[in-house]
């Protein structure tokens, strides 16, 4: 049987010419960051079952890449549950090992810790446009910073970023965790419903806001108390001035003694911060709807939405109580994730072009040129290359024609060619 030439699902190859892209957009992101103060780390793509399982990964923990126990320690003749042969898997994202990695270097790391992390993740997931089960994730997370200075620049990093690459009209869609619970709390909700009210809401972009009255209703939940939890979002749905429903919504909280006012004052700090320095063209929203599924967020909640896309391109937020599940002490963190492959994405279907780098030179040697010939051919093209040149040395093919095409496409402006025997 022939051996299959397809990758396994929900994976992909990646040919040179997005390969440009993606090694362009990696090195802009790279630059861009370090300019904001952000250093390089690198974590292991396996971790431990026991940091992925936490519950803090929320619908995440359901899609990990398990691995087998190895060697000796592997006895499925044994074994009566999971975990007696699963002592490991793929990281579902870069925020676990991050933390981990803090919680394990914090003497030796500066602080605040200001840190850029890059590489793939896995996840079970049905693939979609956009959506791979292996992909990149670049994210940026400041640890030990216990204001909204952290928030501020993570915003502003990523978007001055996003700008560099071409990006334009987005929006910085925002929110926060204890606004949220504020308004299932004036709206007479239970505490330990919270969760189950926030997974509903969450579909508001797909079902609306009758969709989330019924699914609420349809979880038992009071009529009184599903009621006048949809008349918040009715009436800020109604108002076009982001920043007057956002004062709206709040004093309402405020006065109703749910929402602490510093809450709201630390938020609008943020928005107004990132509005009066920002560098790119994008706006920064309040969305009462945003949720994020991590139930690891505490504080300040944030997400992407690109217009090209229909979706979220990336988000992040603020996650205090992270850190003290591996070290027993709290640290204040937060952390912004810039969706890499949905930005390739876009970047593709719109017919980016990588900037020249400088000229790129291909030289077509004709078969059967001497050895004499070939060694002069190449003594040039170091020349060439030390003089910060590109150049692609190959053998020249029948159908020169196509193949002067292909290299076209890949950037190579200028084709010298060597003969066998040169005309006179």
């Amino acid at each position: 049987m022939a051996l299959s030439k397809k990758p396994v699902t929900g994976m992909k190859d990646i040919l040179p010419g997005e390969m440009r892209i993606r090694e362009y957009v990696i090195g802009v992101i790279r630059e861009t960051y370090a300019a904001f103060g952000f250093t390089s780390i690198e974590t292991p793509c396996v971790e431990n079952i026991a940091n992925l399982s936490s519950r803090q990964g929320g619908e995440n923990e359901k899609l990990i890449f398990k691995i087998l126990r190895r060697g000796e320690k592997l006895k499925l003749e044994e074994a009566q549950t999971e975990a007696d042969v699963t002592d490991s898997g793929l990281r579902y994202d870069l925020t676990v090992p991050l933390v981990r990695f803090y919680s394990a270097h914090t003497n030796e790391l500066p602080s605040p810790f200001k840190a850029l992390q890059m590489g793939n993740v896995w996840r079970a997931d049905k693939p979609q446009r956009g959506r791979y089960r292996q992909f990149m994730q670049c994210d940026i997370d400041i640890l030990g910073e216990p204001s909204n200075l952290a928030e501020i620049e993570l915003i502003l990093a990523t978007t001055t970023t996003l700008g560099k690459l071409g990006f334009r009209d987005f929006q910085i869609r925002i929110n926060e965790r204890r606004i949220l619970k504020a308004m299932a709390a004036y709206s007479g909700f239970a505490p330990e419903d919270y969760d189950t009210v926030f997974i509903i809401l969450d579909k508001m972009d797909k079902i609306g806001l009758d969709g989330v009255a019924g699914e609420l209703t349809g979880h038992g939940f009071a009529k009184e108390h599903v009621d006048r939890y949809i008349r918040l979002f009715a009436g800020l749905k109604d108002t076009k001035d982001t920043a007057a429903a956002f004062q709206n919504l709040t004093d309402t909280l405020t006065l109703a003694g749910v929402l602490d006012e510093a809450v709201r004052d630390n938020l609008a700090d943020i928005m107004d911060s990132v509005r009066a320095t920002k560098s790119s063209d994008f706006e920064i929203v309040f969305d009462p709807t945003l949720v994020r599924g991590m139930s690891y967020y505490t504080g300040t909640i944030f997400e992407i939405a690109m217009p090209q896309f229909g979706g979220s391109c990336g988000g992040g937020g603020r996650y205090d109580g992270m850190v003290g599940r591996f070290t027993g002490k709290d640290v204040p963190a937060c952390g912004f994730s810039i969706g890499f492959e949905r930005i390739i994405l876009l970047l593709m279907e719109s017919g980016f072009q990588v900037p020249s780098q400088g000229e790129k030179v291909a030289y077509l040697i004709e078969k059967g040129v001497s050895g004499e010939t070939l060694r002069t051919v190449i003594a040039q093209a170091q020349q060439e290359r030390e003089n910060g040149c590109c150049v692609l040395v190959v053998r020249m093919n029948k159908n020169k024609k196509f193949q002067k095409e292909q290299l076209t496409a890949e950037g190579y402006t200028q084709f010298r060619e060597f003969y066998k025997n040169p005309l006179k």
